[in-house]
């Protein structure tokens, strides 16, 4: 358990890392963390629920794989908005210092949801489809399949009671965190974007009234 706790903080350090080289921001990678810290409620909500054992090796594996898989739909979102406010400032002429409207933000943001909704939802459906026969423990006999066109189809076995435990972790988490990241990521963003406004207000009074 600590060595799956230390590679978990390694991981999500190392995404941190990648995020904000790639977006030159701070704001932005917490946004998109959030996504992580919701998968891990939506992992530990579905064992309750589910009523699974808590299998420490492999549950904690499903965990630090889920936390690179669930960023990406906050990536996209977000990525997406940003390329949306830059259109809109161009469209704008406005220069990097001068702020955007608080109502085209939220326009953007608004586009930009209706605009991904489609692929982050097809992401999250397709992963969780993909992974449903490792954790029913899905079984095709192949060679029966051809030779007596019978499958022999049946779930459950020993690849279930070992693979089972992470692929429903993933599955809790990424189902989870999906539906959350298409509401509550957006709302960290604009409500962001209002807190800067605000802080860039303040300084540029206190600029002037020292001058």
């Amino acid at each position: 358990m600590a060595f799956l706790s230390k590679a978990l903080l390694i991981a999500v350090f190392l995404i941190l890392l990648i995020i904000v080289t790639q977006f030159n921001s701070f704001s932005t990678p917490t946004i998109i963390l959030l996504s992580v810290v919701l998968s891990l409620v939506g992992v530990f909500m579905g064992i309750v629920i589910a009523q699974d054992d808590f299998i420490v090796i492999m549950t904690m594996i499903g965990i630090i794989s889920l936390a690179g898989i669930v960023v990406n739909n906050a990536i996209v979102l977000v990525d997406y908005t940003n390329l949306l406010r830059k259109r809109k400032r161009d469209e704008l002429g406005l220069t990097e210092t001068v702020q955007l409207p608080v109502e085209e933000i939220k326009n953007a943001i608004i586009l930009g949801g209706k605009t991904r909704l489609r692929p982050v939802l097809l992401t999250a459906i397709t992963t969780i489809l993909g992974l449903l026969p490792m954790a029913t423990g899905m079984n095709i006999d192949f060679f029966s399949l051809f030779s007596e066109f019978d499958p022999k189809i049946f779930f459950g076995g020993d690849n279930a009671m070992f693979f089972g435990p992470m692929s429903w972790t993933i599955i809790y988490g990424l189902t989870f965190a999906t539906f959350l990241t298409l509401v509550v990521v957006p709302s960290m963003y604009y409500l962001l974007y209002r807190l800067k406004v605000w802080m860039y207000r303040v300084f540029k009074w206190e600029l002037k009234s020292n001058i």
